[in-house]
């Protein structure tokens, strides 16, 4: 007992010893000591300024700075009035209703706005005068000082960006921009509880922008409208709490709310059905849950829609007819879409609109044909007359092109491949087209072409391998042509492909040719230009589409020794050389083999490796009489 009076004692001495110290260190001081120093200070002149001519004007510097009374430069004295902690004896209902701003909690978020990042220092205004940093014509500036930091939209994963730009060039944001204070601000729709101070995410079913509030919020400056929103199915789905059910932000947007007078908004005459109405009527998924139909696509290809996408801003669009917020049911009573008020709603635009042709069904319901039953029979006439018309035509066209082809081949011809060679190119046809088709209908899954050979149940899954097995054939091919320019035949052949100072010369006789400088065209030999361009590009393509398959096709391998940029750099490559090669194909190789008029109705070699004399000697008039090449006698 003795030994803990005694250490009672020793601690009560050093206690009183410290305390008396510190006295003496630091003396108390006034308010007016804080002028004396600062006022020396420029800055501390303009805080003065500031001060005398804002809300606070007459307070005192230690009634904000309380622990500078002591020591004005400790570390605490300096976060006391950072921290808001300065601001709680007057101001003690907002310091008790700022707990939390977004996702971010007072004292566990070093980046949390304070009470002079919103309202400012020493130079507080009343949120009424119209220099104050949260009046509604600037408070959208001094929210951006956060919300436009590119640093705290990463560093905190905020996923709407550019938001103050966004809504400075929206309606709200040019109203409150002249001075408009009854135009919407950022706290008029983000305070929740009627107070500025408790700003809440949007996940917080207390918040004022939660998507189920977000009528209430939009309703205190436009209640008529939320009044009618409650009144119609989309209110009442919202009132049920179904967190799928249109709110105002999802017809008129966010922060970027435009006139419905601009083109460019959602709801806007011409925008309205494909921009606000079909991503929901139209969603698969919204209408399985909710068991209905989609009726939108059906209004497009009406008389109404046609004209409304022909740039019409009169015709009657979604809005004309169910309304803009009071959206109703065709069985309820009130809605303008009944039976009983068709006329009245269809005789806004139709003066003299009787009950029975009100009654004429506008756009399908689920599908149902929206049209008279006679327009739909004189469709069919014409779908009927057209397959029979164009299809007589077209049968008539493939026989007489068949005819003209029969009559090519039995004409004296000069032989150009061998039978192995014509099945080399044959394959090289077939793996090409077959990748081409393959490849693309990868590339564009939901395009025409994929659609028309692979729509079908297991045609998707089937492309990729149909795409692999044609390039083995590709591979496979490119190698038999190989060996093939090891033959004597095959090194004749590399011998006359081969690139000639010649053929620089005939191109440049070409264009005097096409522009009329010339009468005839130049004389080729076994192979024009033309053609050697085209082969020598088609072994580079070759080489090129295989080596970066085979990267795509293996690519766990590839990924192991190369970076992720090499899968990247080959998935280019391949990608823009299949456009390459194909269009290359398209517009020259069947161009000069089929559709040049010197060759029609097309050079038949690559069927039977025979081309008719006449068309050689055209062709080929300056190829050397190699009997075993171009024999001169009719093969």
């Amino acid at each position: 007992m003795n030994h803990f009076f005694k250490y009672t004692l020793i601690l009560f001495v050093v206690f009183i010893n410290l305390t008396l110290a510190q006295d003496e260190e630091f003396e108390s001081i006034e308010s007016d000591q804080c002028v004396d120093c600062h006022e020396e200070s420029e800055l501390g002149t303009l805080f003065q300024d500031d001060l005398d001519n804002s809300i606070h004007e007459g307070i005192e510097c230690l009634d904000c700075h309380i622990h500078h009374g002591t020591d004005p430069h400790t570390e605490e004295a300096e976060n006391f009035v950072v921290g808001c902690e300065g601001c709680r004896d007057c101001h003690e209902d907002a310091s008790e209703q700022y707990q939390a701003h977004g996702r971010s909690k007072t004292g566990a978020c070093k980046d949390i706005p304070t009470c002079a990042d919103c309202h400012g220092d020493h130079n507080i205004l009343p949120s009424s005068m119209r220099n104050s940093s949260v009046n509604a014509g600037n408070l959208a500036n001094t929210c951006g000082n956060c919300h436009e930091n590119i640093d705290l939209i990463n560093r905190y994963d905020i996923l709407i960006d550019h938001p103050v730009e966004m809504y400075n060039s929206s309606v709200h944001g040019k109203a409150t921009g002249v001075g408009n204070v009854k135009a919407a601000s950022c706290d008029d729709c983000h305070s929740s509880g009627g107070t500025s101070h408790e700003i809440y995410p949007p996940t917080n079913p207390e918040s004022s922008i939660y998507h189920l509030n977000i009528p209430t919020t939009c309703g205190k400056c436009h209640p008529d409208e939320t009044k009618d929103y409650w009144e119609g199915v989309h209110g009442k789905m919202a009132a049920r709490g179904m967190a799928n059910a249109p709110v105002c932000t999802d017809c008129h947007g966010e922060h970027g709310i435009i006139s419905p007078d601009n083109p460019l908004s959602p709801v806007s005459k011409h925008r309205v059905a494909s921009a606000t109405c079909e991503p929901c009527h139209e969603s698969t998924i919204l209408n399985e849950r909710l068991g209905t139909r989609g009726e939108v696509s059906s209004y497009v290809d009406s008389y109404h829609g046609l004209k409304s996408t022909a740039g019409d801003l009169h015709v009657a669009n979604c809005e004309s007819c169910h309304g803009a917020h009071r959206i109703l049911p065709s069985t309820d009573s009130t809605s303008t879409i009944n039976p009983l008020n068709l006329a009245q709603t269809c005789g806004e635009c139709h003066p003299g609109m009787s009950d029975e042709l009100a009654a004429v069904t506008i756009h399908g319901n689920g599908g149902d044909d929206p049209r008279a039953p006679l327009a739909i029979l004189i469709e069919k006439i014409y779908i009927l007359l057209i397959i029979l018309t164009i299809g007589g035509m077209l049968l008539h066209t493939v026989l007489d092109y068949l005819k003209q082809l029969r009559l090519q081949m039995r004409e004296p011809s000069i032989r150009r491949m061998r039978g192995l060679e014509v099945a080399q190119h044959t394959a090289l046809l077939v793996s090409f087209f077959t990748l081409v088709i393959s490849g693309f209908s990868l590339r564009f899954g939901e395009s025409w072409i994929a659609q028309f050979f692979f729509g079908w149940e297991g045609g998707f899954e089937f492309r990729g391998v149909l795409h692999r097995y044609a390039a083995v054939f590709l591979i496979v091919t490119s190698v038999w042509h190989l060996l093939f320019l090891f033959t004597k035949r095959g090194s004749q052949f590399l011998r006359d492909m081969k690139p000639a100072w010649r053929d620089v010369q005939q191109v440049w006789e070409m264009v005097l040719y096409f522009f009329d400088y010339r009468n005839q065209e130049p004389k080729f030999g076994r192979f024009a230009y033309g053609e050697k361009l085209e082969y020598w590009a088609g072994v580079w393509g070759n080489i090129v589409m295989i080596a970066t398959g085979l990267v795509l096709w293996f690519d766990n391998f590839f990924i192991q020794v190369f970076s992720g940029a090499f899968l990247d750099v080959s998935l280019v490559i391949h990608y823009w050389e299949a456009w390459l090669a194909t269009l290359a194909i398209l517009v020259w190789h069947l161009y000069n083999t089929i559709f040049r008029p010197s060759v029609g109705p097309m050079n038949p070699s690559w069927l039977s490796g025979k081309m008719p004399r006449r068309m050689f000697e055209h062709e080929h008039a300056d190829a050397e009489p190699d009997p075993d090449i171009n024999p001169s006698k009719d093969q």
